[in-house]
């Protein structure tokens, strides 16, 4: 471990930093256990960037943390003859997003690279847009997701749109630990950078252009037109960027009786109704489910704090209830939509292919299939989706039509290179009318869809461990599981085993026992169970979270099999885990 408290008192004695950050420092000088927490280490970035606390230290989130990586970035940037291209930046409604933001901006300038500055917060799918709009060698949004209100964060993209993979994720990284004197940043006024040129704020110029290309992705407008008055939709944005976007575009296709939580609609960065702004959680629906009940509602949506995420409870008129999606459910009915529909119309591209994580449900390759189109697969962060959206693109082979992850997340179209939101948003809504022309509720057409190709369930179990020693014992539950891979999980047989870590898939079917072969994706510490009977096991760490998370998919002969299918496999998940912890 390095010397942290020498940097603590670095920070408390360099004259760089303000009074502000040493008063923060100072009110936690007894405590060994705090200093050694915020400066044991460096931000690192996972899968989607830096993520951190707010507050004073070098493992947390704030200005000088922001300049420094900033600073790498620019010199990576300059490194790679990109600087004229200049940089768009993005910010959500968390504390210090505005500061942070501007920070960045600032640090670019100074190093000679145009910044582009949305004027507001805008959501993350509308940066990754940006950057391609504006011919931007890379673009930053300052967010952090769906995590607590005392957490910011920092996500970069590159010149494609999407966020940035190898060789410019490392490179950027090694130029960012390459700075040891924060004081080295350059930094400038924003009036200074005005006046340059270098500080250029953007808005409507964008917002615009991009609302029309998700307009493009609507297949049916006449039958939005046709059911109007006859859909009900209650949203909301979780007191942040997806406000403007989502009621925006729900009203200009035509959409009249959509119903936003009145006290969930401003930007508010304590998040104050919900303790966790995540719409994969009950809570951040339970004020949107109280809505939809007085409305009667067909469908309930929530976007997370930057809108590249979708929450979704579709009404089942049967029971007279609300039902949860998953983002499998979600992924599936639009994948599904998507695919028949423009089958039908005849738009579906003979070489047209999806796209999902290895943690999503394998109910997409079945879908894929049905259809004849190819399904692929991808390490988790939607930024690998993007790469193979620009590789079939330069290489002019296969034309990517959807992609998905089971977070919630989803991409109609190639217009950005992320998860959209607002795309999903719009879809979902057009797909509730075009079935409901047809008598169906959303239930009624996930209903079909497991009768059609199955019954697919998915859980994911979260270990969370904090602090240093909680990092070690995530270590060592990853160490345990590869060095001695289990060759079964509860009544299921392990049939290959895929280390993503070392790049390698071994066999252990009866006739095939020690055959290996590459995974074909890049490295990532990760570990893949192929399991008999259409099941599996995954296991990797957050990209976010000091998390260690188990993903699990199996196939039933019906709802309630699967289900009970899903359940003794996490039980068995958990004695394991239990017998690693001691």
């Amino acid at each position: 471990m390095r010397d942290y408290k020498a940097i603590y008192e670095e920070w408390l004695t360099n004259p760089y930093f303000d009074e502000e950050t040493r008063q923060e420092l100072k009110a936690i000088a007894d405590d060994d256990k705090e200093i050694m927490e915020r400066f044991h280490m460096d931000l690192e970035f996972g899968t989607a960037g830096l993520r951190g606390v707010i507050g004073a230290g070098t493992n947390r989130m704030n200005k000088y943390v922001v300049r420094r990586a900033t600073q790498g970035l620019a010199n990576y940037i300059i490194e790679q003859g990109g600087q004229s291209k200049g940089v768009a930046i993005a910010y959500d409604s968390r504390h210090m997003s505005i500061e942070f933001s501007d920070e960045v901006a600032r640090t670019l300038a100074a190093n000679g690279i145009k910044a582009y500055r949305f004027e507001s917060l805008r959501p993350t799918p509308e940066l990754s847009y940006a950057v391609r709009y504006l011919g931007c060698i890379a673009g930053i949004n300052i967010t952090a997701s769906h995590n607590p209100s005392s957490y910011n964060g920092y996500k970069v993209y590159w010149e494609d749109g999407a966020q940035f993979t190898p060789p410019h994720d490392k490179a950027v990284t090694e130029r960012v630990l390459a700075i040891t004197d924060m004081s080295a940043c350059k930094t400038m006024s924003k009036e200074d950078a005005e006046a340059a040129g270098l500080y250029i704020t953007i808005g409507k110029d964008v917002d615009d252009p991009y609302i029309a290309e998700v307009k493009k992705t609507i297949l049916h407008p006449e039958v939005i037109r046709e059911m109007a008055e006859s859909i009900s939709i209650v949203y909301t944005p979780l007191h942040v960027t997806g406000h403007v976007p989502a009621m925006r575009m729900m009203h200009e296709l035509g959409f009249t009786h959509v119903y936003e939580v009145p006290e969930q609609a401003e930007p508010d960065g304590d998040f104050p109704t919900v303790s966790y702004p995540n719409p994969e959680s009950p809570a951040a629906f339970e004020l949107g489910l109280k809505l939809a009940k007085e409305k009667n509602a067909d469908l309930v949506l929530a976007t997370d704090p930057d809108a590249d995420r979708l929450g979704v409870y579709v009404r089942d008129d049967k029971s007279d209830s609300y039902i949860p999606l998953t983002g499998n459910m979600s992924g599936s009915l639009l994948c599904e939509y998507e695919l028949s529909e423009r089958n039908a119309m005849g738009t579906l591209p003979k070489d047209a292919f999806v796209v999902e994580s290895i943690v999503s449900t394998d109910m997409i390759k079945a879908i894929a299939a049905g259809w004849g189109v190819e399904a692929k697969e991808v390490l988790t962060g939607f930024k690998w989706i993007g790469r193979e959206i620009l590789k079939a693109e330069g290489e002019g082979v296969g034309q990517y039509v959807f992609g998905m992850e089971e977070s919630y997340g989803c991409l109609i179209g190639t217009y950005a290179r992320d998860k959209d939101a607002i795309s999903a948003v719009t879809s979902l809504c057009e797909a509730a009318a075009f079935y409901k022309k047809q008598g169906k509720t959303l239930w009624d057409v996930m209903t079909d869809m497991y009768k059609k190709y199955g019954y697919y369930k998915e859980n994911v179990k979260t270990i969370e461990l904090k602090g240093i020693e909680g990092l070690k014992m995530i270590g060592k539950i990853m160490d345990t599981l590869r060095a001695d891979a289990p060759k079964s999980f509860g009544s299921y047989r392990v049939e290959r085993f895929r280390d993503y870590s070392n790049d390698i898939i071994t066999d252990l079917r009866e006739g095939h026992e020690g055959e290996t072969c590459p995974t074909g994706l890049a490295k990532s510490n990760v570990l893949y169970f192929e399991l008999n009977d259409n099941a599996w096991v995954c296991v990797r760490p957050s990209g976010t979270e000091p998390k260690r998370k188990f993903y699990t998919g199996v196939k039933g002969k019906d709802a309630a099999d699967a289900e009970a299918l899903n359940k003794a496999l996490l039980e068995d998940i958990s004695g394991k885990i239990d017998k690693i912890m001691g």
